[in-house]
């Protein structure tokens, strides 16, 4: 219930600061982060429907894909 409140506060705070002034992208976000944040998202879904229960191996894939994207990150976008 906690996470909720600080989820809508934060993007209540987001979505008043956007309507006083534009909040700056970085390029990188809009060209890499956001379909990773999106394949996440799905996988996760999918994940999700197979029993609504992660499984070991589920979250050992998730943990995988998330090093994968931090080495990516680092590889090809540098630190």
């Amino acid at each position: 219930m906690a996470e909720a409140y600080v989820v809508g506060n934060i993007l209540g705070i987001l979505g008043v600061s956007a309507l006083l002034q534009p909040l700056p992208i970085h390029a990188r976000v809009l060209q890499f982060d956001q379909w990773v944040m999106l394949a996440a998202s799905l996988l996760l879904l999918l994940f999700l429907f197979t029993g609504r229960q992660l499984s070991r191996v589920e979250g050992g894939l998730l943990l995988l894909g998330y090093a994968g994207y931090l080495g990516l990150s680092f590889t090809v976008f540098g630190a």
